[in-house]
């Protein structure tokens, strides 16, 4: 079985696991093997997953810890988030 227009790669499984969780494995097999980009080097489809939460870019050799399924994580995004506007409070402190 291959891949179709409605259903994409879930299309394997078949009428098999119901549709909804066929809906949310698409999403995150679609989101995992996108395009994405490395932030060390910015370039574009160059990403893949070694395994559970560790990514490696194939042109700059960079390895890095992410997202389960996607190079961040909600939870990563905001804690980036939070400490760079700490590390501003502190330069308009110094100021």
């Amino acid at each position: 079985m291959g891949k179709t227009k409605k259903v994409g790669a879930t299309g394997k499984y078949g009428a098999r696991y119901g549709s909804t969780l066929r809906k949310r494995t698409r999403q995150i097999i679609e989101k995992e093997k996108g395009d994405i980009k490395c932030p060390k080097c910015v370039t574009k489809g160059s990403i893949h997953r070694i395994s559970t939460g560790i990514w490696h870019c194939r042109k700059c050799d960079a390895k890095f810890t992410g997202g389960a399924y996607y190079i961040e994580s909600p939870r990563g995004a905001e804690s980036f988030r939070i400490s760079k506007r700490k590390q501003r409070e502190l330069e308009v402190m110094e100021e």
